[in-house]
């Protein structure tokens, strides 16, 4: 019988490992090996050989993040990692105010293979809801969830979050 996969997730540009732990227990107590990656505070590009170091190419992963890590896992990914999949909560389409930035932080999109889930709120500064719609047609194999009144956090709404990511993760099997 094959390894069940890991996900690996990295935290926002404000957090570190410690702040994605109510993801990480939470998709440990359905059942997923889980654990969360420390990143460095830079530019989420430069970011990514410290990311591809510290998490295993290949269909065993399941990469993401919330936000800024979610970034990093994408461009990982866009840049031929082989993950079994992508968990991309709040993606940061655009820095707050700065929508003409938007297209450049998601033309890796096309070059990302593996499925990919997203989950937003639908009053994120970081994602303007008609941008993200736009961006999610960019990849091969997405699935867009919005949480209304939500803004850059998912936390009122962490259970239903992770129960969606346990089922995207039993559907890749």
């Amino acid at each position: 019988m094959a390894e069940p996969p890991h996900v690996f997730l990295g935290h926002g540009a404000s957090g570190n490992a410690a702040s994605m732990a109510p993801f990480v227990n939470g998709l440990r107590r359905r059942g997923l090996v889980a654990d969360a990656v420390d990143l460095p505070k830079r530019k989420a590009e430069d970011a990514v050989p410290v990311w591809r170091a510290r998490v295993p190419d290949g269909a065993g992963t399941i990469a993401g993040g919330h936000s800024y890590g979610g970034r990093v896992a994408s461009l990982a990914a866009a840049a031929g990692a082989g993950y079994a999949g992508l968990v991309l909560f709040s993606y940061p389409v655009h820095p707050p105010g700065g929508v003409e930035r938007a297209a450049a932080r998601v033309a890796h999109f096309p070059m990302i293979t593996c499925p990919v889930l997203l989950l937003s709120g639908e009053s994120d500064p970081f994602a303007r809801l008609d941008l993200l719609r736009d961006a999610v047609t960019y990849l091969p194999n997405a699935e867009l969830v919005t949480y209304p009144r939500l803004a850059h956090t998912l936390k009122p709404v962490l259970e239903e979050v992770l129960d969606r990511v346990a089922r995207f993760v039993a559907n890749l099997a």
